[in-house]
């Protein structure tokens, strides 16, 4: 089955051809960061401009990667939501036009599903269910059960901001630019631990909600007794800021393990290609974790053409009409009748 994956639910459209016998084919990202740069975060008027100028190239240049005509296409899947109403149009109208031409179904994909999906990509990367599933991004920060693709049980999400919101705001706080998570990051690597100690949140009650709004303004209180900054007070905020993030998704992941039982763990989303977050949970969580490589961790096409073989395959096919959902529980996702296309 030869599947053709559109991504368009925030600022960077991907396309990209997976073949269920020979894998992952040919894909191609066209990031908006240098437009979106000088607003500090995504205008999504300007996302969507974006994505119907790009789409038609970006598809046919992996067609032409991949070697094939439209016609031998055998599905195309699109991200459906959660997302940017507007770039989600984009791409979905996109999709299920080019597949309705094509006389070929068409499959509506769960963005963060595809998430929890990409590191799977990866022969080697299939964890034994049920597993847990940690998806951190700049929208997202969720813990799941997993105990089949398609069979989700919700264990904690953030009550306010994302992980990767929280970045990017401490970010912007400090002059860094956008996107957030890699700028504070790079920043971090110059600071001085222990000059600094920001709050774990939520991680001294019972739960696996997380929050990280009280994380930002206590950065932001911190931002403002030391300006102006010099850079090493900005080193030593980045530092502190990332160290109090993975701390305390380490520490709810821990718990997750503990309280379950489950000794694997999938981590997904932008946030997932933190460097300390990844050591942390290599070296002290008591389960196998798996993610993916750095360039599926952030939005891309792969993921949706992979998750949207896994519903095809299936027999799941979308209807004629486009449906978009800014927002959509993973829940209510119908189950997978197979877990492999």
């Amino acid at each position: 089955m030869i599947v053709l994956g559109i991504e368009t639910s925030c600022d960077e459209t991907g396309l990209a051809v997976y073949d269920s016998n020979a894998g992952l084919r040919a894909e191609a990202l066209y990031s908006q960061v240098e437009l979106h740069a000088d607003y500090g975060g995504v205008v999504p008027e300007l996302a969507s401009r974006d994505h119907i100028r790009k789409i038609l190239p970006l598809t046919r240049e992996v067609l032409k990667q991949a070697g094939i005509s439209p016609a031998q296409l055998d599905g195309v899947a699109y991200t459906s939501g959660p997302g940017l109403m507007g770039a989600l149009l984009v791409g979905a109208a996109f999709g299920r036009t080019l597949a309705w031409a094509l006389q070929k179904p068409g499959v509506e994909v769960h963005h963060m599903e595809a998430h929890l999906l990409a590191p799977m990509l990866d022969a080697a990367q299939q964890p034994p269910l049920p597993f847990l599933a940690l998806l951190v991004s700049g929208g997202h920060t969720q813990l799941f059960r997993v105990d089949d693709l398609g069979v989700y049980t919700l264990l904690g999400e953030s009550v306010d901001d994302a992980a990767g919101e929280a970045f990017d705001k401490t970010a912007k706080m400090l002059g860094l630019g956008y996107p957030g998570g890699p700028a504070v990051a790079a920043s971090a690597a110059a600071g001085s631990a222990g000059r600094f100690r920001f709050p774990r949140p939520m991680t001294d009650r019972p739960g696996l909600d997380f929050s990280f709004s009280g994380l930002k303004t206590y950065t932001l209180n911190t931002v403002t007794r030391h300006t102006p900054l010099q850079p090493q007070d900005v080193a030593d905020i980045c530092l502190a800021f990332e160290e109090a993030v993975v701390d305390t998704l380490f520490i709810k992941c821990r718990r997750a393990v503990q309280e379950t039982g489950i000794k694997h763990l999938v981590m997904a989303g932008g946030v997932s290609a933190n460097r300390k977050l990844r050591q942390q949970l290599a070296e002290q969580l008591d389960a196998r974790v798996y993610y993916a490589p750095n360039h599926l961790c952030t939005d891309n096409g792969a993921m949706i053409a992979y998750a949207g073989a896994l519903r095809l395959a299936a027999g799941q096919h979308a209807p004629l009409a486009i449906n978009t959902r800014p927002r959509w529980p993973m829940m209510e996702l119908p189950p997978l009748q197979q877990t492999a296309p």
